[in-house]
């Protein structure tokens, strides 16, 4: 029998801090822990009708939300093999890692993808949107509604606004903010919205979720669109209005998913959001204060997850393993071409004050080991005034 160890005392507690997969609350893992019902059976088509009931909200939608047995990346291959046919133009905004991988599958899928190459870390411009429209008809313009590789948001609201009279296409990634950070599909005009149940919707990874409006539908049902089979959404569609998914359906996850909806409806979808808010913004706040300067122009700065430069004299990768040997504290680096400059933490889904102040207790008792001086408290004492003033 193999037996996992971990370079740490047995005492010490596991904390899941990365900007997802996100720590799971005990009600959601109760829930999860139940025995498995028939998906084809009423307990299923009632716990599906529930999670739709719950989630047309936090989506800011009336639309049939798609639940597939996915991943979030799952979920953006899906949303274009719906909408596109061979040598279709796709538009493409890259502000991170995962913009530039929507624009991989596109390509994959054999698009004639052209690309607004924003500097990572830099806020999109929708106006630079607007003049590639204006210029050339897109079948879709795809982009990242909140980019966990850099901790920066995109105006999702101003390019739909661009986009709302025209035949192209909006498809948003929202997979590491819906939940966390608003988002109002039908009213902001976004076509297809995809996202997933691990992070801010406080499940284990899943579940994948796409969103489709009535226009994009149009394009979903030609015949024209490439092969598809399992993530084809009109067979979705059709077992979807029956309470029902097209294949066989990970239910405990869909129990860990209700669950999870029920306690974001309880707490308020206003709070929630404010939640996210007022600890990403403490975060910051106590990081700058012990010399982590937090990354992104101050008006799209992520609500659910912190990215942080870090001093020359350090390694970024350094500051997450010895959080990890010393407190069991798991936070981000990256995995990109700014691998070792930047760290990134988790503000998203189960997360609450205590959380925020002890990531912050933990940094500055290991930054001084690593040869970055710390004013004891500084940084705790600069998130707690942030807290209080919120």
């Amino acid at each position: 029998m193999t037996v996992i160890t971990h370079p740490v005392s047995s005492s010490l507690k596991y904390r899941l801090r990365l900007p997802g997969p996100t720590a799971v609350p005990d009600r959601v893992q109760r829930a999860i822990a139940q025995p498995i019902v028939n998906h084809r059976g009423p307990e299923f088509r009632a716990m599906f009708s529930r999670a739709q009931e719950l989630l047309k909200p936090v989506l800011g939608t009336s639309n049939h939300v798609f639940l597939l047995a996915s991943s979030g990346t799952g979920a953006m291959e899906a949303s274009l093999a719906n909408i596109l046919a061979p040598g279709e133009p796709v538009f493409a905004v890259v502000h991170g890692q995962f913009g530039e991988r929507f624009a991989s599958i596109a390509k994959v899928f054999g698009a004639q993808v052209d690309v607004l190459d924003v500097a990572w870390g830099e806020a999109v411009d929708p106006r630079e949107i607007e003049k590639r429209v204006k210029a050339k008809e897109y079948r879709a313009v795809v982009v990242v509604y909140n980019e966990s590789s850099t901790g920066v948001t995109a105006n999702v609201q101003a390019i739909g606004a661009i986009l709302r009279q025209t035949p192209t296409l909006l498809v948003v990634d929202s997979v590491s903010g819906l939940g966390g950070l608003e988002m109002k599909q039908d009213e902001w005009g976004v076509d297809i919205v995809v996202s997933s149940s691990q992070k801010c919707l406080m499940c284990p990874p899943g579940i994948g979720l796409v969103s489709v409006s009535p226009k994009a539908w149009k394009i979903v049902e030609r015949e024209d669109r490439l092969p598809r089979y399992y993530w084809d959404f009109r067979k979705t569609l059709a077992s979807s209005e029956k309470s029902e998914t097209a294949f066989t359906a990970p239910v405990s996850l869909f129990a860990g998913l209700t669950e999870a909806l029920e306690m974001i409806h309880e707490e308020g979808i206003p709070n929630v959001l404010a939640r996210h808010k007022k600890l990403s913004t403490a975060l910051r706040a106590g990081c700058a204060a012990i010399g982590l300067a937090p990354s992104g122009p101050k008006d799209s700065l992520s609500p659910t997850v912190v990215a942080l430069h870090v001093p020359e004299k350090l390694n970024g990768g350094d500051i997450v393993k010895r959080l990890y040997e010393k407190h069991r504290t798991v936070i981000a680096g990256v995995r990109n071409k700014f691998a070792g400059r930047f760290i990134r933490i988790g503000t998203m889904g189960h997360v609450h004050e205590d959380d925020i102040l002890t990531d912050l207790e933990h940094l500055e008792d290991v930054l001084p080991e690593l040869g970055w001086p710390v004013t004891p408290g500084a940084g705790v004492a600069a998130a707690a005034a942030v807290m209080r003033s919120s």
